[in-house]
């Protein structure tokens, strides 16, 4: 299985297990130039923007070296691209999540990070 039907199995096993857990998909594969959103959900009142990371050959503990400061600006810029141009979500409370999807299972860490003012 090469990388590209690897990244959409484990979307599609990350969309499954966010519904599970009573998330409801809005988007998947948000692009603009310059950031993607793996997914865009809804859960309760609060808008969630996830990164899924679908790995066999390293564990979750190299997160912090595919999701580093700059893929993080990319997708909270991304995000507030969405924001801007779907304005019925501006109320909601927000949150960027990372779905680790592994050998040991699936790893949903919430608010695995935020904007930083600089």
């Amino acid at each position: 299985m090469n990388s590209r039907n690897k990244g959409f199995d484990g979307e599609e096993r990350a969309a499954a297990y966010l519904e599970s857990q009573g998330f409801k998909i809005i988007a998947r594969n948000f692009r603009v130039p310059g950031g993607e959103i793996d997914i865009i959900a809804q859960h309760d009142d609060t808008l969630v923007f996830i990164e899924v990371k679908a790995w066999t050959s390293f564990g979750i503990e190299n997160l912090e070296y595919a999701i580093n400061n700059q893929k993080q600006a990319r997708i909270i810029k991304t995000a507030k691209f969405f924001l801007a141009t779907h304005r019925e979500y501006n109320s909601m409370a927000l949150r960027f999540d990372v779905l680790f999807i592994g050998k040991q299972g699936i790893h949903h860490l919430a608010s695995a990070f935020m904007e930083r003012v600089l």
